[in-house]
């Protein structure tokens, strides 16, 4: 079993034994979707997958909640941010936006990419090293500013 869906399994039961009904249900959501990962491709998931499906799960709900703002539902939005809160504390330490550049300008330099034909691979070789620490359409923007 993979370290982070350890933590998890511990979290879940930190969760039970101080009652907290709103996080338990999260954790319990994140571990039923690693499960269902699990079983559907037979597969043991490692950290770096268990990352990328906490990464999916917040991204889901920060778009349901940019949803739920525009249709005059704010409840349903901070519902929704709140359970990104308790799954960002499973992802590691997000990228300052120097950083991210930084990250951007190596890999730029390392591929020899130019110009808007060269953004996937820049995308590609960017999306390993920063999964779970940042936002993909951030990234992507800031790559199509530098390649422009």
């Amino acid at each position: 079993m993979s370290p982070l869906k350890n933590t998890l399994t511990e979290a879940m039961k930190d969760a039970m034994r101080a009652k907290e009904k709103f996080r338990l249900g999260v954790i319990r959501m994140a571990l039923a979707e690693i499960k269902r990962v699990e079983v559907d491709e037979r597969i043991d998931v490692d950290d770096a997958r268990c990352l990328a499906i906490i990464d999916k799960m917040s991204k889901q709900r920060r778009d349901a909640a940019n949803q739920f703002v525009d249709g005059g539902r704010q409840d349903l939005a901070d519902n929704e941010l709140a359970e990104v809160e308790v799954l960002k504390e499973f992802l590691p330490a997000q990228l300052s936006e120097n950083e991210i550049i930084a990250l951007i300008d190596e890999t730029i330099a390392t591929t020899g990419a130019s110009g808007p034909q060269g953004m996937g691979q820049v995308m590609g070789q960017l999306k390993s090293k920063v999964q779970g620490r940042a936002d993909m359409q951030v990234i992507s923007q800031l790559v199509k500013e530098r390649l422009s």
